[in-house]
């Protein structure tokens, strides 16, 4: 059974920064893509990052690509999220997930979920 468990959410004012950190059990990381995603109250989860399975390549929402920055360490099992220069409006619910494919920004093509970790950005 493959497992994620988020953490690193939290408190933080604008123009701060956090580091989510995910950790993944029960499948071989490194054979799987990753992925981040945000859900905001009363909006629809959206794509945030992605990263191939060897760490090779990254995708990123346009709006964020250069304030956050997706990261894996294959030896812990695990996969970052760094996001500075946070805004109110990143404000939401964030998820990990893992897919069989290279790397997708398709949250329909990820077989794996963790719950979430909580980001609030006070203004």
């Amino acid at each position: 059974q493959v497992q994620l468990v988020e953490s690193g959410g939290g408190l933080v004012q604008a123009g701060g920064s956090l580091r989510l950190s995910c950790s993944v059990s029960g499948r071989t990381f490194s054979s799987i893509g990753m992925g981040w995603f945000r859900q905001a109250p009363g909006r629809e989860r959206e794509f945030v990052a992605a990263i191939a399975y060897r760490g090779g390549t990254t995708n990123y929402k346009d709006s964020l690509r250069g304030r956050f920055t997706i990261s894996r360490d294959n030896d812990k099992n695990t996969v970052y999220l760094h996001m500075n220069d946070l805004k109110p409006e990143d404000t939401a619910v964030y998820y990990c997930a893992g897919t069989e494919f290279l790397i997708t920004n398709n949250e329909f093509k990820y077989d794996y979920w963790g719950r979430g970790t909580q980001v609030t950005v006070s203004s």
